[in-house]
């Protein structure tokens, strides 16, 4: 009868079921029960990652007229914070990119694995681009208009112009065919990409600004409003990076102006 530990290292260095763990099924001991729950709890886990990303890839394939045809994801982070930028990434991923299985929604993976996927991106991509929108042109054309002015500059900033953008819940006219995909990080491989790219690239952001502004905390909430923000804004004053036409900001800076 073989040992827990060299059941353990045979499991840990199987990927899918062999003839050997049938043996296991009938084996009572319940550390061996419990080795073969984990093992296939892991595998259903692994299964269903290998699902979702067959589905993104399938899903941004199928705008393709010919298997020719080059797919851009275009996405965006930051249209919510009171400071800071809106940053935009555009994405051109290669027909196989294995290395990208568990990709998803930026905001539902942890930070650590977001700063693997963007480096992996950036590897394998066949093209990719980053646009920052400042918070002055944010004020100056609305957010709406910031965002997709960003997502057009980042979409020709490619290195070769893609032959279909998918865009999450926008639409593009820079001459490309777009299609606005309501949460296309979810189905969307290369929008998943560029939503990588782009939180990434605005945490990074917001991070340095917490070293200029250290009374904000950006590095906690990115800018976003939370109650201690909003209290640091009232007690400190908007900062250069802080965008004037959103609310709370806009009513501060007025009470300001009133009181002198």
């Amino acid at each position: 009868m073989e040992k827990i530990k060299e059941i353990r290292e045979k499991l840990g260095n199987t990927e899918k079921w062999e003839p050997w763990m049938d043996e296991l099924e009938s084996d009572g001991r319940k550390a061996v029960k419990k080795l073969l729950v984990s093992w296939k709890r892991k595998q259903a886990l692994q299964e269903k990652l290998i699902e979702n990303h067959d589905f993104k890839q399938q899903f941004d394939n199928s705008f393709k007229e010919n298997p020719e045809w080059t797919v851009a994801g275009i996405d965006e982070a930051g249209r919510g914070p009171l400071a800071g930028p809106v940053v935009t990434a555009a994405v051109v991923l290669p027909a196989h990119c294995p290395t990208l299985l568990g990709l998803d929604d930026s905001k539902k993976i942890p930070k650590a694995k977001r700063e693997y996927f963007a480096d992996e991106i950036k590897k394998i991509a066949v093209s990719y681009s980053v646009h920052i929108q400042p918070p002055e042109e944010i004020d100056r054309l609305n957010i709406y208009q910031a965002t997709k002015q960003s997502m057009a500059e980042a979409a020709m900033s490619l290195d070769s112009s893609p032959s279909i953008i998918l865009a999450d819940a926008m639409q593009l006219d820079i001459g490309i065919p777009c299609v606005s995909i309501i949460k296309g990080d979810a189905k969307s491989l290369a929008i998943a990409a560029a939503s990588i790219l782009a939180k990434t690239g605005r945490d990074a952001i917001m991070e340095a600004y917490a070293a200029e502004y250290p009374e904000y905390g950006f590095a906690q909430h990115a800018g976003y409003g939370t109650k201690a923000h909003v209290e640091a804004i009232q007690q400190h004053g908007p900062t250069p990076i802080h965008r004037r036409t959103f609310e709370p900001v806009k009513g501060i800076l007025e009470q300001a102006q009133k009181l002198k």
